[in-house]
């Protein structure tokens, strides 16, 4: 019994980034966004947004479509595929910049994962890699036939977790023409070596409890997740990472979300801690951009990425003054720091 409780107490400890809302959230938006300045109605003459399913694999995935002011089907628009973080969905932060892109003249989309969020998929919150990466091609799959996208004119927008996906997608779809990366996160490496390698001495612990979680699965027995807990605001002050802390308040209570959980099925483990987003870095050719806060304690995976990426004639690494790793979300002085960049990045590459 003891021996169940510290593997549970080490799942939780080194393999989540944040915690499932112990609230429900009561949502105003009709659209169900929840970050600053959201899009409240589709209105003549400005940016709309286009609720949108499509299949993949089988998998209805949900998707936001973000269309610039004055949009004309018949004309022809650079477009930007928006990949959220892990745990969270369309409508937080991925969607801010998909509206932001799109207040700057790309068509762009946000889209749940499968198996997360609005999207479809049994067990819900399958979380491995292979999914995540296939659903960014998904993504690129239908923005490029669109009505209006110029699918030459295709970028990548990927955001902490889904940043580590989009340069894993990126690094052999080459339909993405400019890749950029906000707050990158390693999921691989940190569900196995734990966040700031804090888990090394349990690596093969928690396989061995992954190993069983899948032999379960197969037996027909039930489901068993990670990060399955609850979190109040005094335990979340006293977590050792500005990442764990500042995402607790970020995912449960400022930008809290219902379809939005961190919790993920224990058998993912078996392909999460053999992944890793920096492994053949040198096939990635395009323009790459990585953007991350200059006070981020995840920015040791954006810098070992960015000096991985050999393949490339341009790349930029830019710190933005300040900030934290989920700051970069939604403060608003670093989100325009980071929409300038962007800008000038995608207005240059697209």
């Amino acid at each position: 019994m003891k021996r169940e409780i510290k593997s549970n107490f080490l799942i939780v400890l080194f393999m989540t980034t944040t915690f499932i809302s112990s609230a429900q959230t009561k949502l105003v938006n009709p659209f169900g966004l929840v970050y600053q300045d959201a899009i409240t109605e589709n209105a003549s003459g400005k940016v709309n947004i286009h609720p949108v399913t499509y299949k993949l694999n089988g998998i209805d995935i949900a998707a936001n479509i973000y269309t610039p002011a004055n949009y004309d089907p018949s004309k022809s628009y650079p477009a930007v595929v928006v990949a959220h973080p892990n745990g969270g969905v369309k409508e937080q932060v991925a969607g801010l910049y998909a509206q932001h892109l799109a207040e700057s003249g790309y068509i762009t989309i946000a889209a749940d994962a499968s198996y997360q969020g609005a999207s479809g998929g049994e067990p819900r919150n399958v979380d491995k890699p292979a999914n995540r990466v296939e659903d960014i091609r998904g993504m690129a799959d239908f923005i490029t036939h669109y009505a209006g996208v110029n699918a030459d004119r295709l970028g990548i927008l990927g955001i902490c977790g889904g940043g580590g996906y989009t340069l894993k997608a990126s690094q052999t779809d080459k339909r993405f023409k400019a890749v950029a990366t906000l707050s990158m996160f390693n999921s691989g490496v940190v569900r196995r070596n734990g966040y700031m390698n804090s888990g090394l001495s349990t690596i093969q612990e928690r396989l061995k409890q992954a190993s069983e979680a899948r032999a379960q699965e197969a037996a027909g027995g039930e489901v068993l997740y990670a990060a399955n807990t609850k979190s109040t605001d005094e335990e979340a002050d006293k977590m050792p990472f500005d990442l764990y802390r500042e995402g607790h308040y970020y995912y449960n209570r400022t930008h809290a979300h219902p379809n939005s959980t961190f919790r993920y099925t224990m058998s993912s483990l078996l392909d999460l801690m053999a992944f890793d987003a920096a492994s053949n870095m040198d096939l990635i050719n395009q323009p790459l951009l990585m953007m991350a806060g200059s006070k981020a304690d995840s920015y040791y995976m954006t810098d070992n990425a960015f000096h991985l990426a050999t393949g490339t004639k341009e790349k930029e690494l830019f710190l933005i003054p300040g900030a934290t790793h989920i700051q970069t979300y939604y403060v608003p002085e670093y989100v325009t720091q980071a929409m300038n960049k962007l800008n000038a990045f995608f207005g240059k590459y697209l």
